[in-house]
């Protein structure tokens, strides 16, 4: 660690890339969406980095050496693997799960941490939104807790990087970049989810969770109470991004690897799948390229670690956030999906993309069985018949759970202050790194973005080929005629239907 420089002042000066040199990075949730782009955006901008220690638990039947092998042969690391594949060797993988106590590290593992480590970014986290408050809380607040204690013993450390969520604290209308006090102790909480039967801590879960949606929210907000408790004995920050979307352009536009957010929205729609969806179409939903929110992670941990603990014990906190950035109606966002399905469609659509939005619940219920459940069940049945696996009705009870599980999201609009951590892009970033960390976030072009987006999709989760463009097309205009005769004849079918009970006669009289 002969890198170090002790000296505030001098620190100054330090670029970016030569204060990450030499200093050896702890990351857990290095295999999730953030954490796969954190550590490839580190090792290509910053070749001079130490070791990666990256926490990993074995998964489906593979070990964690082999997790992070597969795991690099994604397309995310193509271009770094053009430039400087042996980087790559500075990956370690370390045998923890965040859901076990201390984090489930053995001792050999967790002193070799001690003695090397100098920057944490502490990513993982249970996302799920089922309200498993045991669960959220081990994996979130406990973990937090680990990370702090195991913080504590590195005499090297330089910052501590905590990844909330933006939507930590959701009973405010305003959500500035400040440490909100908890309504409630977090050492008592992990003390009853540790002590408690299941069916005990299920009985007091509405009442913890006040007037937060969901356990996701409540735990990551007394997360950030674990990390402001230690803030004064560690450098610490708070991100809290929005939805995590597709990259913009850095290292590969439209790059990513879940079906979360928009995005999702917009391949359930151009599949001809989400025929209708429970949403208020003027709330716009706040999200932010991948890209964005690690070089904020990246240069806030470098602001920290210019500041000794000592001289500062601030938590410093950012909102990596939209605001200021773009803003986009979930109507407009998706009439822009649907026209750009008509320029680049997906394979295989099973129907003409048609999305209807509603706010009501009761017509979105009425909907969903006449749009999506019944047309569901006909389908299945041919598919039965035909000899193939039933599983449009399977997906459909998905999407009818995950939307009920956003609707709180879905009908709420929040404003989320980001000053601080656009102050990053103007201000912060050595004017020699301008191009590499930071980004001009007034030019965004959304158009473009999400055109972007769709072809990420097409690319890295749906797995089709471009150059197949000109079959794809064709077959979407044989299903928009298919959709233009159906409702002819829909509409021919409630004519006749009217006119034999008489309707059109009673009119007349």
């Amino acid at each position: 660690m002969s890198n170090f420089i002790t000296d505030t002042k001098s620190m100054e000066c330090v670029s970016i890339a030569t204060f990450y040199a030499g200093r050896n990075i702890f990351i857990t949730g290095g295999s999730g969406f953030l954490g796969k782009v954190l550590i490839e955006k580190l090792l290509r901008s910053c070749p001079e980095i130490g070791h990666i220690f990256i926490l990993m638990r074995p998964k489906k039947g593979l070990s964690i050496d082999d997790r992070l092998k597969k795991m690099l042969e994604l397309p995310l690391f193509d271009k770094l693997r053009k430039e400087n594949h042996s980087s790559f060797e500075k990956l370690i993988p370390v045998l923890g799960d965040i859901s076990n106590e201390d984090l489930g590290l053995s001792k050999n593992e967790r002193q070799t941490l001690i003695e090397q480590v100098s920057i944490i970014f502490h990513i993982a986290a249970n996302v799920r939104f089922e309200g498993n408050l045991k669960k959220d809380i081990f994996s979130n607040v406990r973990s937090t807790r680990d990370i702090c204690i195991l913080a504590k013993s590195m005499k090297n450390l330089v910052a501590l990087v905590h990844i909330s969520t933006a939507y930590a604290h959701v009973d405010k209308p305003v959500i500035d970049e400040i440490v909100y006090p908890s309504l409630v102790d977090w050492r008592n909480i992990i003390k009853m989810v540790e002590t408690l039967d299941e069916q005990i801590i299920e009985v007091f879960t509405s009442k913890y969770l006040g007037s937060m949606p969901n356990t996701y929210t409540f735990s990551k907000r007394i997360a950030e109470q674990v990390i402001n408790d230690y803030s004064k004995d560690l450098p610490t920050v708070i991100i809290r991004p929005s939805i995590v979307t597709s990259t913009i352009n850095d290292p590969i536009p439209g790059w990513l690897d879940n079906f979360n957010g928009p995005v999702a929205i917009m391949i359930g729609g151009a599949k001809g799948i989400l025929r209708v969806i429970q949403l208020k179409s003027d709330v716009c939903g706040d999200f932010l390229p991948v890209d964005l929110a690690i070089k904020i992670m990246i240069i806030a941990a470098w602001k920290r670690g210019l500041n000794t603990i000592t001289k500062d014990s601030t938590t410093y906190v950012y909102n990596a956030t939209s605001n200021q950035i773009h803003r986009i109606s979930h109507k407009r966002m998706i009439k822009l999906g649907l026209k750009l399905n008509k320029e680049m469609p997906l394979e295989g659509i099973i129907w003409y993309p048609q999305t209807f939005i509603t706010s009501n619940y009761f017509v979105y219920f009425i909907l969903t069985l006449l749009i999506h459940m019944i047309p569901a069940l006909i389908i299945d049945e041919i598919l039965k018949i035909m000899g193939r696996q039933p599983m449009l009705l399977k997906i459909h009870k998905i999407i009818y759970s995950h939307v009920t599980h956003l609707n709180y999201f879905l009908h709420n609009e929040w404003t989320f202050n980001n000053f601080k951590a656009l102050d990053i892009f103007d201000m912060q970033v050595p004017l020699a790194e301008q191009e590499i960390f930071s980004y001009d976030y007034r030019n965004f072009n959304i158009n473009e973005y999400f055109k972007n987006c769709m072809t990420g999709a097409k690319c890295y989760l749906l797995k089709e080929d471009l150059n197949r463009l000109k079959e794809v097309k064709q077959h979407f205009n044989r299903m928009q005629w298919i959709n233009r005769i159906f409702n002819i004849w829909l509409i021919i079918m409630l004519m006749w239907i009217l006119g034999k009970i008489g309707i059109f006669s009673y009119f007349s009289n």
